[in-house]
């Protein structure tokens, strides 16, 4: 049961990734209100783990906040596409990685005070490396990461994209098993 009421909605701004909903509401204590909601389309993030059990992470500029943050691979889901698909496009994209497995591990509101997308998380192990195809905004660095070290970073703080950090806690125990294996002689 919504204990808002809508008046009237209307999109205010567009861009090819977004728009923007003005809604004119009634808020639950019967006082009139402006309610602006970013609207975007559903998105993918890729914990990468490749045959020799290192996470591919990527070091990324971000124009909004003025700087280089650690990140997994992550878009947006293209009309047509399950999430499954844009997950191995992105993965593909932004590392030039395949993966022998793609296992979803959560699905989260990513933003959910003002904003609509829905993030769906995945661990792909078995990754190979190839060529990239970034698109013109992206600049990044590929860098993989033993295991532990990069949930270490998760942990410390050191990762700044908490997108990122989720997916990989998320896929904590998985990991420490594949990393487990990689340890023992």
């Amino acid at each position: 049961m919504n204990p808002y009421k809508t008046k009237s909605s209307r999109i205010v701004w567009s861009c090819p990734w977004y728009s923007v909903r003005q809604d004119e509401i009634i808020t639950p204590d019967g006082r009139p209100g402006i309610y602006n909601t970013v609207e975007t389309t559903d998105a993918v993030w890729i914990v990468p783990v490749t045959p020799e059990g290192q996470i591919v992470m990527i070091y990324n500029y971000r124009y909004t906040v003025d700087d280089w943050c650690w990140e997994v691979p992550a878009g947006s889901v293209k009309p047509g596409q399950t999430v499954e698909e844009a997950a191995r496009e992105e993965l593909l994209e932004e590392v030039g990685g395949t993966a022998v497995s793609l296992q979803k591990i959560g699905q989260f509101y990513t933003a959910n005070g003002f904003c609509n997308e829905v993030g769906h998380y995945f661990l792909a192990t078995g990754v190979t490396l190839g060529a990239t195809n970034h698109e013109s905004t992206e600049v990044m660095d590929i860098r993989p990461l033993p295991i532990d070290e990069a949930l270490r970073m998760a942990r410390a703080g050191e990762i700044s994209d908490g997108t990122a950090v989720l997916a990989l806690l998320l896929s904590e125990s998985t990991l420490r098993d594949i990393s487990v294996s990689f340890a023992s002689p």
